[in-house]
């Protein structure tokens, strides 16, 4: 069996919303999501998520490969392309393609990917994450009162700016989802927009009044000794990784001892999903993955120390069938062999094309003055 080629398509989800981080917030309620198909010589093919720009260069190391080789496969890529390093573009080409062998590799068996991997239940736990920065308070309280009629008794909230309007969101999702749990779950992602001593102050602050489960990406994704820190200077858990590429960039992390929770990207690949959670296993952490829950929830069920999944959204992209349940409080997976995500690829190949959320004043653009304010309102004039 080979691998013969690939096909690449652009769909949307639609999330009924403006998203974002503290960095900014998306200008329309529709982003981009990459769909990356790989086909064999005997018909079976496999479906990657993500945005996949360095393709050409990455497949020539999978072309007419056993795509049953998927972990070889998986360091051939990263061997192919070592002088750039295995990060960013590169590092979400690798992972795109990753996603699809092993789609291919479970229907081959016949399996669910979640049960070729080895996972015993088909539930796995979940928390709601809205990337809610840019809503207004009924906006949110509306939006999490739909996650708590799925059960979710766990939020995490964008944040990092402005103490007292964290502080009161905060309160507004404990009290949403106390109605599901006496002690609901509450996180806080700051996307890397503190200096150490600033995510220490602003913590130290916000847990006065609120019990923080954990705080995310509170420095710089690297920052190790500021990952440490932080977590000695405040009672919440530490959660960082899921900007990640390499098991080699979550060792110094580990090694510092400076994350109680590690996160997993779900877009870096299933191959490097596994390691990631092996590595924070041997040390007794857990773990929990970040991003597109469809594509890395099936890897999930099989991680012994997956303490929780980021589910953005109750809807799924354009064109798309996803073979779960977004129900009590978590993710049900399906019975399809594969991963269990199905494209209908006429539907979104009549999509009209349309700017979605590409412009470079996204959210997806670091500030310039992030991590540098002393103020909340000290940005760039070029920013304002």
């Amino acid at each position: 069996m080979k691998i013969t080629g690939y096909r690449s398509l652009l769909t949307h989800h639609d999330w009924g919303r403006r998203i974002g981080d503290v960095n900014h917030a998306s200008e329309t309620t529709r982003t981009p999501v990459h769909v990356l198909i790989v086909t064999t010589d005997e018909g079976v093919e496999g479906v990657g998520i993500g945005a996949h720009p360095d393709i050409e260069r990455v497949f020539a190391a999978v072309s007419g490969e056993d795509p049953r080789g998927v972990v070889g496969l998986y360091d051939r890529m990263c061997a192919h392309v070592f002088k750039l390093g295995h990060q960013g573009a590169v590092a979400g080409t690798i992972g795109a393609i990753d996603m699809a062998l092993w789609d291919v590799k479970a229907k081959l068996a016949g399996e669910p990917l979640w049960r070729y991997l080895g996972g015993r239940d088909r539930f796995v736990p979940g928390y709601a994450s809205a990337l809610d920065i840019a809503l207004d308070s009924d906006e949110l309280l509306a939006l999490h009162l739909k996650f708590a009629e799925r059960g979710y008794r766990s939020a995490k909230l964008k944040g990092g700016r402005d103490l007292d309007v964290d502080l009161g969101r905060l309160q507004l999702l404990r009290e949403v989802y106390s109605r599901n749990s006496a002690a609901p779950g509450l996180m806080l992602d700051a996307n890397e927009a503190w200096h150490r001593s600033q995510a220490v102050r602003y913590v130290t602050k916000l847990e006065e009044k609120i019990d923080l489960a954990w705080i995310e990406e509170p420095v710089r994704r690297w920052d190790a000794a500021g990952h440490a820190a932080v977590r000695a200077g405040v009672r919440a858990g530490v959660a960082s990784g899921e900007n990640l590429t390499g098991l080699e960039q979550f060792r110094p992390l580990l090694d510092a001892d400076a994350l109680d929770v590690v996160q997993i990207g779900w877009g870096w690949g299933t191959t490097l999903a596994l390691r990631v959670a092996a590595a924070a296993d041997a040390r007794n952490l857990p773990v929990s993955p970040v991003g597109f829950w469809p594509a890395i929830a099936p890897a999930a069920a099989a991680m012994p120390n997956m303490i929780s999944i980021e589910v953005q959204d109750l809807s799924y992209p354009y064109g798309m069938r996803v073979d779960q349940e977004i129900v009590d409080g978590g993710v049900v997976l399906g019975d399809e062999p594969g991963h269990g995500l199905a494209v209908d690829e006429e539907a979104i190949r009549a999509l009209t094309p349309e700017p979605l959320s590409q412009k470079p004043a996204n959210w997806q653009v670091r500030p310039a003055r992030a991590g540098l304010r002393l103020t909340p309102e000290d940005d760039s004039p070029l920013e304002r």
